[in-house]
């Protein structure tokens, strides 16, 4: 008898563990089905709509191009004096007006500094001088025939904002606006560029430590076939990105500092808990995407309403942040402690299964960072910031595969760091990247990303 209690013991506990295992399988496979992927990635839908505009009342409002204000060109379409059906006389009805705009022709313009050196006559060192429009001094074999700075700009912004290889922006270059460049020009002159833009880049994390809100975020990358990841650090105003070769709190302290006081608002990943003296709110998404995929999950009727629960309490946090103005300042602070004293009642469950049971500890071990944002009106709720800033790196990793060396993921970290906050401030990408690369001193540079 004791023999088989044993046999069945050793058989439960085999069962259990393959029990697990498939559970481990089955969540890893929905997660990747979430994955960001590109466009046509995922299955189409079985019954789709119909594409495209529908018939009568279901179309919807019509519109059209404005009519430009600036006409450079006009042009006259002779009505034919003949029908081209039955060949009888036509006489002139009406006159209609269609507006056509276009990009010109582009040739590619070449300018020739002559630059006329002196020499002290007190210390005998060559003298020269710098036209605004030179990207440096070189000459001679080295430095004498180069790229402009608004074709380098181009270049950057086609490469780091979109995604497109040297190639095809080489080619690019060549066909629409008959500039010849090679690939490798290319890459010299975004090394250029990011040289140029260390002291930026540098401010820029200055400045991303002074902010009182920042949400960072972490995803894979890869360095010449090798794993890497890409860090972030966004705020309203400012994005900093990072590519490394960790993902511990020593990347994450480079990019916030150390000493962050300020408020994360951050997702899942531990390291975040070693700012000290930062104020975390935990992603409020995350979590709820997590209830929903422990839902998905087959599980006990009583784990499944528990689940339920949690969401709904969450959502109601989300609710009673929208509504806020709806109460008054002693009526806020009620329904807040109502919220939270029903959210840790629900904490208190014990009758879990094994997966919510783990979810349930998490939620207890990181209870403090849950409604944070409740106290703190000018703290979101998710870390929403640091996902749009990491979404476009993410595109441009899908098309490119990362970065081919680690001097070229550091001019990436560099010039993405740029371009974001850029975009962020208003500023147009194309007459940044030529003010940075003809500024005469490092003080003129710093200037764009005061």
């Amino acid at each position: 008898m004791d023999a088989e209690l044993a046999a069945a013991h050793a058989r439960i506990a085999e069962l259990e563990a393959e029990n697990r295992e498939l559970r481990r399988l089955l969540e890893d496979e929905r997660r990747k089905g979430k994955r960001q992927a590109s466009p046509f990635a995922k299955a189409l839908k079985k019954d789709p709509k119909k594409p495209g505009r529908k018939r009568g009342s279901a179309y919807g409002s019509h519109s059209r191009r404005r009519i430009p204000k600036t006409i450079d060109r006009r042009e006259t379409v002779q009505c034919p004096m003949w029908c081209p059906h039955c060949h009888g006389r036509v006489r002139l009805d009406h006159v209609e007006r269609q507006y056509q705009t276009d990009i010109p022709p582009v040739e590619p313009a070449t300018v020739e500094f002559t630059i006329q050196v002196g020499i002290c006559e007190r210390c005998g060192r060559h003298v020269r001088d710098r036209h605004p429009e030179q990207t440096s001094e070189g000459t001679g074999s080295v430095g004498g025939v180069q790229i402009g700075p608004r074709a380098i700009a181009l270049a950057t912004h086609l490469n780091k904002s979109f995604g497109m290889s040297w190639e095809r922006i080489a080619a690019l270059l060549g066909q629409v606006f008959r500039l010849e460049v090679s690939r490798s020009g290319l890459c010299r002159a975004l090394r250029r560029l990011a040289c140029r833009g260390q002291p930026l880049f540098d401010k820029l994390r200055e400045q991303i430590h002074a902010e009182p809100v920042v949400s960072p975020d972490e995803t894979g990358w890869r360095v010449g076939g090798g794993p890497g990841w890409l860090h972030v650090a966004a705020s309203p105003t400012t994005t900093v990105y990072l590519i490394a070769r960790g993902r511990g709190f020593a990347e994450a302290g480079f990019l916030l500092g150390a000493d962050f006081a300020g408020m994360l608002a951050v997702d899942g990943w531990g390291p975040y808990r070693g700012f000290d003296r930062a104020v975390i709110q935990n992603c409020l998404a995350h979590l709820l995407r997590r209830s929903a995929g422990l839902q998905d999950v087959p599980r006990s009727e009583e784990s499944r309403r528990w689940l339920e629960a949690i969401s709904a309490k969450l959502k109601q946090a989300l609710a009673l942040r929208d509504g806020r103005n709806q109460y008054s300042e002693h009526g806020y602070a009620i329904a807040r402690g109502r919220l939270e004293a029903a959210f840790d009642r629900l904490l208190d469950d014990p009758a879990l299964d094994d997966d919510t049971l783990k979810f349930a500890a998490y939620l207890v071990r990181t209870r403090h960072e849950i409604f944070v944002f409740l106290n703190e009106p000018d703290l979101p709720a998710t870390n929403y910031l640091a996902e749009q800033a990491i979404r476009p790196a993410v595109v441009n990793r899908k098309m490119s595969g990362g970065n081919r060396t680690w001097a070229g993921a550091h001019d990436q970290t560099v010039v993405t760091s740029l371009l974001r906050t850029w975009t962020l401030r208003g500023r147009d990408i194309i007459q940044s990247c030529v003010q940075l690369l003809t500024a005469a001193t490092p003080a003129k540079a710093l200037a764009l990303v005061r």
